[in-house]
């Protein structure tokens, strides 16, 4: 962030519960209001790597953008370093737009999402006190995931059974909301009290 931050409201202040509000103008600039200065993209990546609540709104209208620039970040850490999503992955996930299941595949992301978060919350809570915080490098986590192989196999078996269910979910509403729309159609039982 800018040098030139506040300090941080008190948790008990009305400040402390409001996300704090950048304004984006025409000239691309964005304006962070809570520290009066004018930020980066690189300073809002920062806000969200510090867990800071933000929302962003354009100057003149008041639109909400915060995901217009959240996806912006993305674009620039997919073409600027190591990838996370595959073309292929992307390519997928595109085809979902405008799909009967857009809803649903990202309610179930945001919920896979969600559980491999907490999946790291416990290992980093468990890797806590093994080394120092600050010199712990990818490497060093590298090295501390292999001598956690049993425990990841354990943890990662959790997730992909979490996943699985989740999905198996959807597919049993999504049967139940075509069963009501189409009764008596091949592969759909009839409605309750008809057979």
């Amino acid at each position: 962030m800018s040098s030139h931050r506040r300090p941080s409201p008190d948790a008990a202040s009305p400040e402390a519960a409001a996300p704090r509000v950048l304004k984006k103008y025409p000239n691309r600039r964005l304006y962070d209001t809570s520290a009066s200065t004018y930020i980066t993209l690189a300073d809002v990546k920062q806000m969200v790597l510090e867990g800071i609540d933000f929302e962003v709104r354009d100057a003149k209208t008041g639109d909400e953008l915060t995901r217009s620039i959240l996806l912006q970040i993305i674009l620039e850490e997919e073409t600027g370093g190591v990838p996370m999503f595959t073309s292929r992955m992307l390519a997928q996930i595109i085809r979902f737009y405008g799909h009967a299941m857009q809803g649903m595949m990202g309610s179930y992301l945001e919920k896979n999402l969600q559980t491999f978060v907490e999946m790291q919350a416990r290992l980093a809570e468990q890797a806590r006190g093994l080394y120092d915080p600050k010199a712990f490098t990818p490497e060093m986590w590298a090295q501390f995931m292999s001598g956690q192989a049993p425990m990841m196999q354990g943890l990662m078996g959790n997730y992909l059974e979490q996943s699985k269910n989740l999905f198996v979910q959807m597919q049993e509403q999504m049967q139940k909301q075509a069963g009501g729309l189409l009764p008596g159609f091949p592969g759909f039982p009839p409605p309750p009290g008809q057979k």
